[in-house]
């Protein structure tokens, strides 16, 4: 094997000030939990960071939200594989996380969950993202955070 590994890339770990500015990217957070039959369930979530925990929003019908509240222990990972354009290296930031779901809200209209929904909406679809919210606010959501 070669003894340059330039070729790697940025993949180690990140301070604590970059993890904070990948967290208000748009990457999405994968969640895990067990569904009823004990087994791994896995779902791509946008989320909001809030520097202490992550927040997500979940329809109310959602499968993982009513696992969460069934067993609260979660796994979460926040990553995306890129090339950095300025250094043409490959980058893979990243940060995993484990903990409780605590459902802060259980499904409802027009809750505490419309507002980190509204800045979801912007951060993951533009300018534009509460076209796409405004018509479903009508529909139930969880609020929950990890």
């Amino acid at each position: 094997m070669a003894e340059d590994q330039d070729w790697r890339g940025n993949v180690g770990g990140m301070n604590w000030e970059r993890a904070e500015r990948f967290l208000g990217g748009n990457a999405l957070a994968r969640v895990a939990c067990l569904d009823d039959e004990g087994n791994p369930y896995v779902v791509p979530l946008w989320y909001t960071w809030d520097g202490e925990g992550f927040f997500l929003v979940v329809r109310e019908r959602a499968r993982v939200a009513q696992y969460m509240k069934k067993n609260p222990k979660v796994s979460l990972v926040v990553d995306e594989a890129a090339v950095d354009d300025e250094r043409g290296e490959y980058i893979l930031p990243k940060v995993f996380c484990q903990g409780r779901a605590e459902i802060i809200e259980e499904p409802n209209v027009g809750g505490k969950w419309v507002s980190i929904a509204e800045g979801m909406s912007v951060r993951y679809l533009g300018p534009d993202g509460p076209t796409y919210l405004v018509p479903t606010l009508t529909q139930p959501r969880w609020l929950i955070k990890v």
